[in-house]
């Protein structure tokens, strides 16, 4: 554990010196949150929902999205780019402390921009927090198994780009397009069917759909495609995507690039 904490104090301190991924990971979604919270916020999509509210719980959504899957998806191909993985590997470090560290440097990145967020949510879109324990429950495991599954992802897809310069141009996309079909800048029940097929085989969609059932009233429940919040599929689907990614980062992952073998 001192390992663990140890190595996530070093990615924290890398991340924090880094200003290009301070920018890109906390506080872009709480401008997009700002800029487009603010275009919505007249618009009524239900009696006493605005379509501001509606965004800024997927943008929360989005947040975890960015501190798991982007994040990581990004950075480690840029440090298996510089050869940052390779003097990793040839050192007595056991090869889990450099997973370890990621995660406590996710989590953490995770944690803050979360509250950045729903402290510009609570302050300037009505946004409610939870006012029972079941709620608050529910906000913790759609977050945790959310994060979870990110992270996975997000590593297991880290050998998809060729080379550090190439990963953002490759993962940017593909999380633009989840966001605008997983009910983020757009409401879910609006999308066309295909649309909806597609986001619903991703993580984003049900963390989306958990964090409404935790910020917006109860009776919105019926607008919902499927006329209720769908907890226990939302926590199945999360939980087979943290299997699913575990499976993926051990067939997938590389500690060097393909020029090195």
């Amino acid at each position: 554990m001192s390992l663990a904490l140890a190595q996530g104090r070093i990615e924290l301190l890398q991340f924090f010196r880094t200003r290009e991924s301070l920018v890109f990971t906390l506080l872009f979604p709480a401008m997009l949150m700002v800029i487009f919270g603010s275009i919505f916020k007249s618009v009524e999509i239900a009696p006493g929902v605005t379509l501001s509210q509606y965004f800024v719980t997927g943008m929360i959504a989005s947040g975890i999205l960015s501190s798991g899957f982007q994040n990581l998806a990004i950075t480690i191909p840029i440090e298996r780019d510089r050869g940052v993985l390779k003097r990793y590997r040839g050192t007595p470090m056991p090869k889990w402390v450099y997973f370890a560290g990621k995660a406590v440097s996710v989590a953490v990145l995770a944690l803050v921009s979360m509250v950045l967020l729903l402290v510009i949510a609570v302050l300037l879109y009505g946004i409610k927090l939870p006012d029972t324990p079941a709620k608050w429950g529910t906000l913790g495991w759609v977050s945790v198994l959310g994060l979870v599954s990110c992270t996975l992802l997000g590593i297991a897809f880290s050998s998809a780009a060729r080379t550090g310069r190439s990963a953002p141009a490759v993962v940017t996309p593909i999380a633009l397009i989840l966001q605008f079909t997983s009910g983020v800048f757009f409401e879910y029940d609006k999308l066309p069917t295909w649309m909806q097929q597609f986001a619903a085989l991703f993580p984003l969609k049900w963390m989306t759909q958990g964090l409404r059932s935790v910020f917006l009233p109860d009776s919105f429940a019926s607008q919902e495609v499927a006329g209720s919040w769908e907890l226990g599929k939302t926590a199945l689907v999360l939980g087979a995507w943290c299997v699913g990614g575990l499976l993926l980062c051990l067939l997938t992952f590389r500690w060097t690039t393909r020029r090195d073998g």
